[in-house]
C-alpha cells in the first residue's frame, strides 16, 4: 500500500510541473492616480437636477484590454512588455474623470453604474488612444467627449494630451500616460464646470 501512495504522490508532484494556471503575473501593476482629489471629509451636496453622471467611455478594441498599446506605425499595433494596467483603462480613466470633475469644481459627480441614480447631466465619449507612440516616443491620451445637459442640448468636444521623451519600458510609459491622462481630466472639468 505505500508503494501506491508513493506512485500517486510522484504523478501527482509530475503533473503539477506540466499544469499552469495562467501566465507569469507581472513584477507591478500600472494604476491611474489623481493629481486634484478632493480632501477627505469634504461632502458635496445637490440635487439630481445639477448632479452629473461620468459614464464608462467606449474604446476601440486595441484598449479593451488591461494591456498598454503600441502604435508602430499607422498599421501596426504591439503591446509594452510587461505593461499591464490594474483594471480596462476605460474604467481607470472613468474614475480619474469624476475625481477631478468633483475636486475642479462644485458639483455633485455620479461616476458609478447606480441605477437609482441617472441624472440628466451626462458625460460620455470615446477614449480614442490611451497608450504608447513609438514614432514619436510619446504618450497620447486622446478622449472624444460628449456632455448632454439636462437631456436637451448635446455638446461634443475633443481633449488630447501628449507627453514626449518617454522610454518604451513599463514604468515611465505608465508614469506618462498617468501624467496625460490628468491633464485631459483637468481640461474636461474645466470644460464640464
Amino acid at each position: 500500500m505505500n508503494l501506491k501512495i508513493a506512485s500517486a504522490l510522484c504523478a501527482t508532484a509530475l503533473l503539477g510541473g506540466c499544469i499552469s494556471f495562467g501566465g507569469k503575473p507581472p513584477e507591478s501593476l500600472l494604476s491611474l492616480t489623481p493629481t486634484t482629489t478632493v480632501p477627505a471629509g469634504t461632502a458635496i451636496n445637490g440635487d439630481v437636477a445639477n448632479a452629473i453622471a461620468v459614464l464608462e467611455p467606449e474604446a476601440p478594441q486595441k484598449l479593451t484590454t488591461t494591456r498598454v498599446p503600441v502604435q508602430i506605425d499607422d498599421t501596426q499595433i504591439a503591446y509594452v512588455k510587461d505593461a499591464v494596467w490594474v483594471d480596462k483603462p476605460t474604467r481607470l480613466f472613468r474614475r480619474l474623470l469624476g475625481e477631478t470633475i468633483r475636486a475642479k469644481g462644485n458639483r455633485l459627480v455620479i461616476d458609478n453604474d447606480d441605477a437609482a441614480l441617472t441624472p440628466k447631466n451626462q458625460l460620455r465619449g470615446t477614449l480614442i488612444d490611451f497608450g504608447y507612440d513609438a514614432r514619436t516616443s510619446s504618450a497620447v491620451v486622446t478622449f472624444d467627449a460628449v456632455r448632454d445637459v439636462n437631456g436637451t442640448q448635446v455638446m461634443t468636444r475633443r481633449f488630447s494630451a501628449t507627453v514626449p521623451g518617454v522610454t518604451a519600458e513599463a514604468a515611465p510609459v505608465g508614469a506618462a500616460l498617468n501624467q496625460a491622462a490628468n491633464e485631459v481630466a483637468s481640461q474636461v472639468a474645466d470644460w464640464v464646470g
